[in-house]
């Protein structure tokens, strides 16, 4: 876990608990001492890829930093009903504090960490790669786009700070590729940023006047709703000169066939926002 990332971790756990906890956990104030302490077991109650222990120990450590976890399963090993992810001790205010945020967390993280490695299993003996997309839930992202990473995927860019990508309604607003591919590298080369221009492709024609004005300046090329066949040809014409992107309508049934065209990249937004949380519980250990 990097420091950038525990940060970022931190603020999203303080944010939460407030918002959980709010003016008191009235429940556990009026039935259980302060000085309580006990232990809990988290409870793997559906078969997946488990993703969020790191997650549930920054948790617990962050409401009570001696609290201690006891790893039995660690994040992207595969689970089984029945099996116990880890046990927790610790006050027990913070086990009930933190109970439903560590649940909330790993049952969605776990959910997409899943998904993510029935899709990655289907790129296998490809040299495709798959990536997420920015369709994450607000003020959550930070975690569901590792959740992919533990599922085998790879995070595209994490939002729209890190990297310039020209997409439709960019390109007719700014007046066509050319004037949009134009006016993003010069407003790189303007502020010094180091930071990459993918440029989104609706048609053939579209590739074509990339490779005549884009050559250079645009590192990848999205290529937009392309049947497998398109992507073929689109591949032929880029020749190496761009990175390439699929996109669009790509699921578990068809991402073999574009795999098989030996594109670099197939994007899937349905890796987050189509994943089912899977079940988890987190039960007092008397």
């Amino acid at each position: 876990m990097t420091e950038d990332f525990r940060q970022k971790l931190n603020h999203l756990i303080e944010e939460a608990l407030k918002e959980d906890i709010g003016s008191g956990d009235h429940s556990t104030l009026s039935s259980i001492g302060s000085d309580e302490t006990g232990k809990a077991v988290l409870k793997i109650k559906q078969d997946g890829v488990l993703a969020g222990v790191e997650v549930a120990k920054a948790i617990f450590q962050y409401k009570e930093p001696g609290s201690k976890l006891t790893v039995f399963k660690n994040d992207g090993e595969d689970m089984k009903a029945g099996e116990n992810a880890f046990e927790v001790e610790a006050h027990e205010y913070t086990i009930l504090q933190c109970e439903r945020l560590v649940l909330n967390c790993m049952q969605r993280m776990s959910g997409i960490a899943t998904l993510t490695k029935q899709y990655t299993d289907k790129l296998k003996g490809y040299k495709t790669k798959l990536l997420d997309t920015r369709k994450t839930t607000p003020n959550f992202r930070l975690l569901e786009k590792k959740a992919v990473r533990i599922g085998g995927g790879v995070n595209h860019r994490f939002g729209l700070y890190d990297m310039i990508m020209l997409k439709d309604n960019h390109i007719d607003y700014a007046g066509g590729i050319e004037a949009a591919i134009t006016k993003a590298y010069d407003y790189v080369q303007r502020n010094n940023l180091n930071i990459k221009i993918e440029v989104e492709t609706r048609s053939i024609k579209d590739v074509k006047k990339v490779l005549e004005v884009g050559v250079g300046k645009v590192f990848r090329v999205m290529l937009d709703n392309y049947r497998p066949e398109q992507i073929a040809e689109a591949l032929r014409l880029i020749d190496g000169k761009f990175e390439t992107e699929a996109s669009g309508g790509i699921h578990l049934d068809t991402i073999e066939s574009y795999a098989a065209t030996g594109v670099d990249f197939v994007s899937v937004g349905g890796l987050i926002h189509q994943a089912k949380s899977l079940d988890l519980s987190l039960k007092a250990v008397a």
